[in-house]
């Protein structure tokens, strides 16, 4: 059952988002217009994220380095301050990780792999 699953996920992966999106209006012509007026902007080097039975949670914010300072504090602290909070069903939530899973394929296979180990970044391993 989970390759089953697995090979959907690929096969929708795969789709154009507007082939996806017939799929999901069944078949139907859909006419979207996208109201950006009151829209805002909020940079996001930090997430996380929850789950309950119906909704999934995604916090956004930022990961901002305390370092030490004294005695009382003899290791550098990360601090996550949390600005977002955004709160998806589990169908959107699915719909969003095709979607950046779809966007980062795309950006590696132009731009070269994101290499997510910082240390393996780094120019100096010192």
């Amino acid at each position: 059952m989970a390759a089953t699953n697995n090979k959907n996920a690929d096969e929708q992966e795969d789709k154009p988002i507007e082939a996806q999106a017939r799929e999901q209006t069944g078949q139907q012509q859909v006419r979207l217009r996208i109201d950006e007026r009151n829209m805002t902007t909020s940079y996001a080097n930090a997430f996380r994220a929850n789950g309950t039975a119906e909704e999934v949670m995604l916090d956004f914010g930022l990961n901002i380095l305390i370092p030490p300072s004294g005695e009382e504090q003899t290791q550098p602290e990360i601090i996550f301050k949390v600005n977002e909070r955004v709160v998806l069903n589990y169908y959107s939530a699915k719909r969003l990780a095709i979607t950046l899973s779809q966007l980062i394929r795309r950006h590696e296979e132009q731009f070269g792999e994101l290499e997510l180990d910082v240390a393996k970044r780094r120019k100096n391993n010192v």
